[in-house]
């Protein structure tokens, strides 16, 4: 890494596996010279610290969509390469890229099925999940929780949340992962490729699960958001097909290694029991799976010094900010009765995680249910992280107990 302080840039790799297996003391060294700097590896102005990001979270003058007030030629954009339509076109009708109005139709479509009181009636369920696949490796006296414990849970309750087939889990998953590769530093053809395919295939898939659901109706959200578009013409079949993968592409992708960084952080503080609702909220600030995320500015602007002009991006560093020792005393400590804590893992303002309350029951059954079982549960390898920026996830999770 090398910082120019004159010229408020940076110049950090982010495929560098010295970066994206620690990229806290990079952040810090960041946050100390220019918080607010030009990262030239994408080209675009981020933000490191805790009040920056979470302002720009909120601030609407900014956004996940800019073709809405701008076209491609006044912002000097090329045309979408023809090999990369059906995934933009597919990723137009996503809440995620989306900003009002038709994001507020839509995600007050989706809302009402992540709303706490109904999440919580998946306790139960969960508990029966984790415990189950528990009993698996139990007595093997060692696993890989990624795999073993992390990846199905999230996957298996999005499942049943939507009403697909608990074995259709591992083609859903690998469709996810290859349309989810898009947005990692380390893009290439090949990668992009594969994303098509499974876009492609993933929302076949759905199309046809859609038509038979239109037939037989059942208690999920997928015949709910059926029911919604019947009556009132509020969603269409394509946004109804982008919202069914998105919500499994998101709820299970940010979950898995919220999991596993959760547990390789319990496991290296020596932490066994206790493990509350504020330890989780500690374990998403010290080490959450999302690193960096992009909007627009979408008018031309001066914020913090910086002017940005319409059209731009800017990188909010949701790790860096929740390392932040403005806001979080002892920043490199894991407290886990942290109080306050105003973690940013989820985000903030109207694109707040949609499914943050699944996500964080998820946490608060499995990881206490986990070290209950195992107390006695160890590192047997030491894990490293993927090469996925700015994802950040581990490879592998092996332990011992």
């Amino acid at each position: 890494m090398r910082i120019d302080k004159a010229r408020r840039s940076v110049f950090l790799d982010p495929v560098d596996p010295t970066f994206y297996n620690d990229p806290y003391p990079a952040y810090r060294a960041i946050r100390a010279e220019i918080p607010v700097f030009k990262w030239e590896h994408y080209g675009i102005w981020c933000f490191a610290r805790f009040e920056d990001v979470n302002a720009l979270l909120r601030d609407r003058r900014f956004g996940r969509q800019i073709l809405h007030v701008a076209s491609r030629e006044e912002l000097g954009w090329a045309e979408t390469p023809d090999h990369l339509k059906p995934f933009y076109d597919f990723e137009s009708h996503s809440l995620l890229e989306l900003e009002p109005p038709m994001h507020t139709r839509l995600r007050s479509l989706i809302n009402r099925s992540f709303l706490s009181r109904r999440v919580e009636r998946l306790r139960p369920a969960i508990t029966s999940l984790a415990n189950g696949l528990i009993d698996r490796f139990e007595s093997q006296r060692e696993a890989e929780l990624l795999t073993a414990f992390a990846t199905p849970i999230p996957v298996i309750v999005i499942c049943d949340l939507l009403g697909v087939p608990a074995e259709m889990a591992q083609q859903l998953l690998a469709w996810s992962h290859d349309m989810v590769a898009m947005y990692q530093a380390r893009r290439d053809r090949a990668i992009e490729e594969r994303a098509v395919k499974a876009t492609v295939e993933f929302s076949a898939f759905m199309r046809d699960y859609i038509t038979e659901r239109r037939k037989r109706p059942k208690d999920d959200l997928l015949s709910e958001l059926i029911r919604v578009e019947e009556q009132g013409a509020k969603l269409t079949v394509d946004e109804l097909v982008t919202t069914a993968i998105l919500l499994l592409n998101a709820g299970h992708e940010a979950t898995v290694h919220a999991l596993g960084n959760g547990i390789k952080c319990l496991i290296e503080e020596n932490i066994r029991d206790g493990i509350d609702e504020a330890c989780i909220e500690e374990t998403l600030r010290f080490d959450p799976p999302l690193h960096l995320f992009t909007r627009y500015a979408l008018e031309d602007l001066d914020y913090a010094g910086t002017r940005l002009k319409k059209g731009e991006s800017v990188g909010l560093m949701l790790g860096a900010a929740n390392r932040d020792p403005a806001r979080f005393p002892q920043p490199d400590r894991f407290i886990p009765s942290r109080e306050p804590n105003p973690q940013v893992a989820f985000g903030a303002g109207i694109h707040f995680c949609i499914g943050a309350p699944l996500a964080r029951l998820e946490l608060q059954i499995a990881l206490p249910l986990l070290f209950r079982r195992l107390p006695r549960l160890t590192l047997a390898k030491p894990p490293r992280y993927r090469n996925a920026y700015h994802f950040h996830g581990l490879e592998a999770l092996k332990v011992s107990f």
